[in-house]
């Protein structure tokens, strides 16, 4: 939206009254803390409404592409903290060195320096939210409001009233006047998640507010002015969504002044590795441990192809160290959910469905060795086999754990 000098733009021939949002004596929208700050950067006023709770799917081809920017263009990358995972790069909330998130940066710096609306597009758990985020922050309305809004999850006879308030009385239950996003936005950004989950209807709305920079409460007959930027999101193909009657095409072009693609995590190849180590070493400098993947997880982070993008990588990361003792084991999410303990009660072990068969050997050896108070003779005949065998496999568990623990250091080098 337009900035304009005071942030009005109302004036007497819109509406005989035209009043200021300073002077608005109504309520702010109820909101739900946002997530506690764990960077400098994240202290900036922000208010999320709702969460986002995208269904997952590929996304289809758009006609709507991103703008090409230089390769030479690619923003400087902000100073890392010791202990962080090298060759991981980073631009505001985002991490990534891949050749398609450092084409995302410099795209992001082009129109955080602007007013203009943005509308970014990608699937489920690539990090939509934090594109919005870090394009406020990059601008120069960081110090104003980032609120967030689920569009998707709020009932389509409120919307409206969520958007852009209502006076007191307007409907059933209007106890009292309330103000809406936009006007508890002022100065700052809006973002619209599953904007095309908005009904046509409301959509008109919307697109009033973005092109007139002006709206009126429900209920009410004064014009308000408010000095948003909006920037939307979805995990549909807008055009798709215009052919299926689920987006006004106005509106759609209207939001894409600057559409910009959030990759998925599949064509991020060199990402995958580091980000899991990223996560990894970030959950142990919060618990003060030092746990490291084994070699089989780093395959399986390296071969597995996320569709449920970042989100999925950190909540599979973060499950896989709860697990762990010292070595973080990741299962292939095709074979097994999870890597599971086996439950041993006297001289009998249950060992889970479903669990790989070299994690379940592993369990049977290092197990039945147990059970024998360590003596790799008993153990050995127990088991069924040479003691030299039962020698290599020990041997080969021994350097899985060193290899772990190398990888641990050299991350915190």
């Amino acid at each position: 939206m337009h900035r304009e000098h005071g942030g009005q733009r109302a004036t007497a021939r819109h509406m005989p009254c035209a009043r200021s949002l300073a002077t608005a004596p109504l309520a702010a929208p109820t909101c739900r803390n946002p997530d506690p700050p764990t960077r400098a950067e994240d202290r900036r006023p922000t208010t999320t409404f709702a969460s986002t709770q995208d269904t997952s799917g590929h996304m289809a081809s758009t006609d709507l592409d991103p703008p090409p920017v230089a390769v030479g263009d690619a923003p400087a990358q902000k100073k890392r903290n010791a202990g962080e995972v090298p060759g991981l790069k980073s631009y505001g909330l985002l991490y990534g060195s891949s050749p398609v998130m450092q084409e995302l940066y410099a795209q992001i710096e082009r129109v955080a320096a602007t007013d203009a609306t943005a509308l970014i597009i990608g699937e489920s758990g690539t990090g939509k939210e934090l594109i919005a985020r870090t394009i406020h922050d990059q601008s120069a309305r960081r110090d104003a409001p980032f609120i967030a809004v689920n569009c998707g999850a709020i009932p389509d006879n409120l919307i409206e009233a969520e958007l852009f308030g209502h006076e007191k009385g307007s409907f059933t239950g209007a106890v009292q006047g309330r103000v809406g996003y936009f006007e508890h936005a002022n100065g700052g950004t809006l973002f619209l998640d599953e904007v095309t989950e908005m009904s046509p209807v409301r959509q008109v709305k919307l697109l009033r507010a973005l092109e007139t920079g002006t709206f009126f409460r429900v209920g009410g007959n004064d014009l308000i002015s408010s000095d948003v930027r909006v920037i939307a999101a979805t995990n549909r193909d807008p055009v798709a969504a215009v052919k299926e009657n689920g987006l006004r095409e106005d509106l759609m072009y209207r939001l894409a002044v600057f559409p910009l693609r959030a990759p998925p995590l599949r064509e991020r190849d060199s990402d995958r590795e580091l980000l899991a180590q990223h996560f990894l070493a970030e959950m142990n400098a919060q618990e003060g441990t030092s746990k490291a993947f084994s070699k089989r997880a780093l395959d399986v982070l390296r071969t597995y192809s996320w569709p449920g993008n970042v989100r999925e990588l950190k909540n599979t990361v973060y499950r896989a160290f709860i697990l762990a003792e010292k070595t973080v084991e990741i299962a292939h999410p095709h074979l097994a959910s999870r890597v599971k303990k086996p439950v041993t009660q006297g001289d009998a072990m249950n060992v889970w469905v479903g669990t790989p068969l070299a994690d379940a050997q592993k369990q049977i050896i290092l197990g039945t060795l147990k059970h024998c108070g360590g003596d790799k003779r008993r153990a050995a005949k127990a088991l069924g086999v040479s003691l030299k065998t039962l020698y290599n496999r020990l041997g080969a568990y021994e350097n899985e754990d060193t290899d772990a623990r190398d990888t641990s250091q050299n991350n915190e080098g």
